[in-house]
């Protein structure tokens, strides 16, 4: 039982005790370890330190894969669907993206495939690249360097924002035409669940800690 209670509690303690700064009152405490489902709170004014979260790697790693299912069906297949008389015009996120940059609008164009698609990619595939390892506690090379890019691009991915700018656009479409929702949209709206539940899985604290073991444990 003790082994158990070893190999899911963490901090892991080694020279000293490891201190954590509240993020509420800045209170520096002792951090102790902790069993999974376990939490820290700060002993000046209550605030959540740090939680370990059970089976967070688990289900970091199936939301962070169906992210990226999803993402390739939003790129695949159109979001939406315009009928105006005999025209009608099928859009993906890139083919949106390409329009601006014909009309005159390069930086928004750029703007939009950023927000959308890199910093997504980069957040969701790190995530991935992490944890899934991590799992089975190995750390695959430049593991650190990318839990820093992805937790770096996690302010900087806007799909909900993106997802509310078409559900405005469609309002104003419907004057135009006959609008269709395609599957490119339901995917954009699972990319956006998906990857909202990925980064909550973990906390900042026991990744960085169960990455630390896994790259110092004893080969």
């Amino acid at each position: 039982m003790k082994r158990h209670l070893t190999a899911l509690s963490w901090p892991r303690l080694e020279e000293g005790a490891l201190h954590v700064a509240c993020p509420f009152c800045d209170a520096l405490q002792e951090a102790p370890r902790l069993p999974e489902g376990d939490a820290a709170h700060c002993c000046r004014c209550g605030e959540m330190l740090y939680q370990n979260r059970p089976r967070s790697l688990a289900r970091a790693t199936a939301f962070s894969s169906a992210a990226l299912i999803f993402m390739v069906l939003v790129h695949l297949f159109p979001s939406i669907t315009v009928d105006a008389g005999s025209v009608r015009r099928e859009l993906t996120i890139l083919e949106a993206a390409a329009a601006m940059a014909r009309e005159g609008n390069p930086l928004v164009a750029a703007a939009a495939v950023f927000f959308t698609v890199i910093a997504p990619m980069i957040l969701v595939g790190g995530l991935l690249y992490v944890a899934a390892p991590l799992r089975f506690g190995i750390a695959l090379p430049g593991a650190k360097a990318v839990t820093r890019w992805f937790q770096l691009c996690e302010p900087w991915s806007m799909l909900e924002v993106f997802l509310l700018g078409i559900l405005v656009a469609l309002l104003k479409l419907g004057a135009v035409g006959e609008i269709h929702l395609g599957a490119g949209l339901w995917a954009l709206a699972g990319l956006v669940f998906c990857t909202a539940a990925a980064m909550p899985r973990i906390d900042r604290l026991e990744l960085w800690d169960r990455l630390e073991i896994a790259l110092h444990k004893d080969p």
